[in-house]
């Protein structure tokens, strides 16, 4: 499947609603949680096993992302939305099937290795595509992208609840949920692989800067800098803070609370949770754009900085101070969702847009380790904190003090980030000979 061109006239701002359309498909995967009470009492599960589906989809994310970086980049972001949407809503489809004849594997296999597949492209498919699109303003443009993988949890959430209410929690209602979700997110993630189109010229924008100006990386050689290794330390150390608040959020605010006067109900631990979505998607759009205006390296020492800061605030004062600790939570999320966003404008200032896609994929195996790293910090020194009789924030301060450590980790690994040095570029000529290429394979 060739990559389509814009027509002339073709308006850039139509890219990121084609981009929206995958994302907010694919950010179903942070509403998971709502299927699993229903599978476990319906498929007598564990609570580990029921999160098995989210794990494998997650690792599958970051697989998928850093091996297909490159067949994105060469096929084009309709090839890399349609595998997307063949492989997301396949996955709900074979999931389905698994509920209705209780056959739990299937679900793993369909919404974890099939499903996670499609998270992993859909993710990437419009990067390279979005950055082409708007050279000058690539951090806002990613951002908009992004935005709707935090965002889509805010829709997938209740419409799954709804499902299940209307079509009961038995596995034949959870089956039939599976199925409409699968069949509404391939129509919907359609519109994008028919919208969406790659620039016909070099300058999308008038007047503006070339999407190929400045240094040029391939994918294969931005792998064996320490720039990209350096980011991907930001990027894990970044996500491992803020998913550590994020996988744990309800019982963490109980917690804290519970020896107060006011403790916390469940309905308001649910509420906090959707602000936190709120504050993570927020982020995305928000500081991605701010990047656009003083750098991504300033944008991530806040990030990191400000991140470390906001850890200790509620590490010492959070306990006493619902609106503080609430606060803080809410800043840390937006750093979170922020850097997922700004990564990749991060990459195409480092690397240029060649390969911008492919790279960004490899990167992404920064993620799938932050999301076993910051569970398994919060969780196993809670555990610990419990089995040796503390309560309440007392569970917490050790992972609050490791998360500043990791922090400021990410913080010196971003001071360390330099330009790329010359040996690393694409030559010139190599350039000009790609560009008289695609300028012979355009249509008359």
């Amino acid at each position: 499947m060739s990559p389509p061109v814009a027509s002339p006239g073709w308006s850039r701002w139509l890219v990121p609603p084609a981009a929206l359309s995958v994302h907010l498909s694919i950010g179903q995967a942070y509403a998971w949680s709502v299927f699993k009470p229903p599978l476990e009492s319906a498929l007598d599960l564990s609570g580990t096993q029921s999160a098995l589906p989210f794990q494998v989809a997650i690792v599958m994310l970051g697989l998928s992302a850093a091996f297909g970086g490159t067949l994105v980049e060469r096929n084009g972001p309709r090839w890399a939305m349609t595998v997307a949407l063949v492989c997301f809503s396949s996955g709900f489809l074979i999931s389905a099937l698994g509920a209705a004849t209780q056959q739990y594997w299937l679900i793993v296999l369909g919404y974890g290795f099939v499903g996670g597949v499609g998270l992993g492209i859909g993710y990437i498919s419009p990067v390279s595509t979005l950055i082409k699109w708007f050279p000058d303003r690539p951090g806002m443009a990613t951002g908009i992208a992004i935005m709707g993988f935090g965002g889509g949890a805010l829709i997938a959430s209740p419409l799954s609840a709804q499902m299940l209410e209307s079509f009961g929690s038995d596995s034949s209602g959870i089956a039939l949920a599976f199925l409409v979700h699968g069949v509404t997110y391939a129509v919907f993630m359609a519109l994008g692989v028919l919208l969406v189109r790659v620039p016909r010229g070099e300058k999308p924008v008038e007047g503006g800067p070339s999407a190929v100006d400045g240094v040029q990386v391939s994918a294969r050689d931005a792998v064996r800098t320490p720039q990209f290794w350096c980011l991907w330390v930001v990027l894990c150390m970044n996500v491992t803070a803020g998913i550590g608040i994020l996988e744990k959020a309800a019982p963490m605010i109980t917690d804290f609370f519970a020896d107060s006067s006011t403790p916390v109900s469940v309905s308001a631990a649910a509420g906090f949770v959707a602000l936190l979505s709120a504050a993570n998607m927020a982020g995305r759009i928000g500081w991605s754009s701010a990047s656009d205006l003083i750098g991504r390296k300033n944008m991530y020492r806040v990030y990191l900085g400000a991140g470390a800061l906001m850890y200790a605030l509620i590490a010492l004062f959070g306990d006493s101070s619902k609106p503080l600790f609430i606060l803080c939570a809410l800043v840390i999320l937006s750093f979170y969702g922020g850097g997922f966003a700004t990564v990749p404008a991060y990459l195409k200032d480092l690397f240029g847009t060649h390969q911008v896609g492919a790279i960004h994929g490899r990167l992404l195996t920064a993620w799938s380790t932050a999301g076993v790293l910051g569970p398994l910090i919060v969780n196993w020194i809670a555990d610990r904190q419990e089995e040796a009789g503390k309560h309440g924030a007392s569970l917490y301060g050790l992972s609050f003090v490791i998360m500043i450590g990791l922090l400021a980790v990410g913080f010196v690994a971003n001071e360390l980030v330099r330009p790329v040095h010359p040996s690393r570029h694409i030559p010139a000529p190599r350039k000009e000979t790609a560009d008289a290429e695609r300028q012979h394979s355009k249509p008359a």
